[in-house]
């Protein structure tokens, strides 16, 4: 009798560690790589893995990042772009392809944990007016198909992130229901969905509730409690977090489906670029989150129970967003574009704080700035021509360099674009409008950057380079001070 007993308390002490595990996993993050600066794959791995990030979710399959990834323990969910889904729908063997080139290829002994799939990115928004709507199940079907004829159906799990628009309520949680030309559609998914063991993803961000609506109550999409909670019968909800997680709650036990685990693929606060995107209040709203999901006080239809994985949006800045939605898409990141920490933030996995990114590839020190004899008034087509380019968000309404002055303003354009252009000389001259200079022109919270090598390794110097640098440095000062 003494064997049952011992194994009954070795798979007793598995599950208890399995059960540790996933509550410090629990906080994962989005890996966007939109970025004219990136970052060599291996200084972001180490970065995750210096945070104790235990998983990653990728909009695509880079093969440089599943490299990375590999032996790095980081779970991982790769993702598809909407693009793909009509050839993957009606073409086994392209799935076939897909499977093999993008996953099972990086899954041998000691390689990426590849964990998801996500089959396209918010396929169903509004926005996409039907696009997508019709291939996402053909595509999830044949992929699944492909998953089994690789021996990985049981350990990779397909999923399809959705935006919170998918579903709808008239005023109060508990009225959720899925738009009704995606009913039937939902209802299909979340049966394959559930089938297979994966968690229903949904996108989530409080942020563009309090953005698009002035009449949303700002302390609602914190969580600090509201003056204006929204009382849904016995339930009320103090956050705008837990209003439209439990609005989905209750679409999906409208479709039969109420106990559906949840995943969150994208929640976050930007950081830069309006008003109402700056640090405090980003650290304000991540900080209360990361608390909030992990005191598993979980929501009102669904006490006790936290989502099953939350991914952060997002780990680093991306300049090369769109920012048709808002000048802030450039500035999710925790992270900015370097790695380096923006805020203090304590993620809940084992560091008190965020740790910086090591051995970043940073080009030589140095900045285009504007000629401090420069007349203003000539220069309006460099700064267009600059910023259509380079990313200049900081500088509209409400951003961290708004308020640096006219001039400083016109540097940090030029710089932007210096900084894209890899410090090519010719790049700072803007008809004789432009200088370099080895000071810092950073102002306060301003940060004027120094963008990052492909070379992927940090750019060295050698002692006959740092004197050549002290040299420029001393005549660029000299250079400002005789205009000045």
């Amino acid at each position: 009798m003494a064997a049952p007993n011992l194994v009954k308390a070795l798979v007793l002490c598995f599950l208890l560690q399995r059960s540790l595990l996933f509550v410090d996993s629990a906080i994962g993050i989005n890996w966007g790589t939109r970025s004219s600066h990136k970052l060599p794959p291996p200084v972001v791995v180490d970065l995750l893995k210096e945070n104790r990030v235990g998983k990653v979710k990728l909009f695509e399959a880079d093969p440089d990042i599943l490299r990375a990834l590999m032996g790095s323990g980081i779970e991982v969910m790769v993702g598809i772009p909407n693009e793909l889904l009509g050839v993957l729908g009606s073409s086994p063997a392209a799935c076939d392809q897909w499977v093999s080139r993008n996953v099972s290829r990086f899954m041998d002994k000691g390689g990426a944990d590849i964990r998801y799939i996500a089959v396209g990115n918010e396929p169903f928004l509004t926005t996409y007016q039907g696009q997508y709507q019709s291939l996402v199940l053909p595509a999830m079907l044949n992929l699944q198909q492909s998953l089994v004829k690789a021996n990985l159906a049981s350990y990779i799990k397909l999923v399809v992130p959705c935006n919170a628009d998918a579903y709808q309520s008239v005023s109060v949680p508990s009225q959720g229901a899925f738009r009704p030309e995606l009913t039937q559609i939902i209802t299909q998914l979340v049966s394959f969905l559930n089938t297979n063991g994966s968690p229903f993803v949904v996108n989530i961000y409080p942020f563009l509730s309090l953005y698009q609506s002035s009449d949303f109550p700002q302390d609602y999409a914190f969580f600090g409690g509201s003056s204006h909670p929204v009382v849904d019968g016995q339930n009320v909800y103090y956050n705008a977090f837990d209003g439209n997680f439990d609005t989905l709650v209750a679409a999906l036990s409208k479709i039969g489906y109420g106990q559906m685990p949840i995943a969150i693929g994208e929640v976050g606060w930007p950081s830069d670029g309006t008003p109402s995107a700056n640090l405090s209040a980003a650290r304000a709203f991540v900080q209360g989150l990361v608390n909030h999901v992990l005191s598993n006080k979980g929501t009102p239809l669904r006490p006790g129970v936290p989502p099953a994985d939350i991914y952060l949006f997002s780990l680093l800045d991306e300049d090369q967003k769109s920012i048709l939605p808002g000048s802030f898409e450039r500035h999710w990141g925790i992270f900015s574009f370097d790695g380096q920490a923006k805020y203090p933030l304590n993620l809940g996995l084992g560091n008190a704080a965020l740790k910086n990114a090591k051995d970043v590839p940073y080009l030589p020190p140095r900045w285009c700035i504007a000629n401090p004899s420069l007349d203003p008034s000539a220069v309006a087509n460099h700064i267009k021509v600059a910023c259509n380019v380079a990313d200049c968000t900081t500088l509209f309404y409400g951003g961290s360099c708004n308020a640096i002055g006219e001039k400083g303003n016109i540097s940090y354009a030029f710089n932007s674009y210096y900084q894209l252009q890899k410090q090519d000389a010719r790049s700072c001259n803007f008809d004789g409008l432009g200088m370099v200079t080895f000071l810092d022109p950073s102002i306060g919270d301003c940060r004027f950057l120094v963008g990052i090598s492909d070379s992927g390794s940090p750019v060295g110097c050698t002692n006959f380079c740092g004197l050549w640098i002290m040299a420029l440095w001393i005549l660029s000062y000299v250079r400002i001070l005789n205009v000045l």
